[in-house]
């Protein structure tokens, strides 16, 4: 019997995209946090002090493709649950509690993420990063064609 490798079709990136989410969401809920609540919660954690909430705002809504209603919901909660917390009129900050939860959950997800990365070559990851970066450039496009 003779297998073939499948093109990166639709369905293929999806499956890719998905289990890699799933491994992330187990972590995340482990931890009472969700995904959407994790992307926004990086982007406090990865800033260098206090970050306009429009910043984080739009860094979700450009990554996850959300409304930026949704968006501020997700920063109401992480100031519920005292992850993040109000620095002036506009800006947030990541509090101690939310550094510690943001380092826990990157640490639980590398050990999963060098399993699942391991022995691919890595030419085979440029490429893939190359392909996956130009799909995600013209899907953009398209969605910005359609909502105008």
């Amino acid at each position: 019997m003779t297998t073939t490798t499948p093109l990166a079709d639709p369905r293929v990136i999806a499956l890719a995209h998905y289990a890699g989410r799933a491994l992330l969401e187990n972590v995340l809920a482990r931890h009472g946090i969700t995904f959407q609540q994790s992307v926004a919660l990086r982007l406090a954690a990865l800033a260098d002090g206090p970050v306009a909430r429009r910043e984080i705002v739009d860094g979700v809504t450009g990554a996850l493709k959300i409304d930026a209603s949704e968006v501020h919901g997700v920063l109401d909660q992480l100031i519920a649950a005292q992850l993040v917390a109000p620095d002036g009129a506009s800006q947030v900050r990541i509090t101690d509690a939310g550094r510690e939860l943001y380092a826990t959950t990157s640490g639980e997800t590398a050990p999963l993420t060098t399993r699942v990365y391991d022995g691919i070559p890595a030419e085979d990851l440029a490429v893939t990063g190359r392909v996956l970066s130009l799909i995600t450039e013209r899907a953009g496009a398209e969605l910005a064609a359609l909502t105008r």
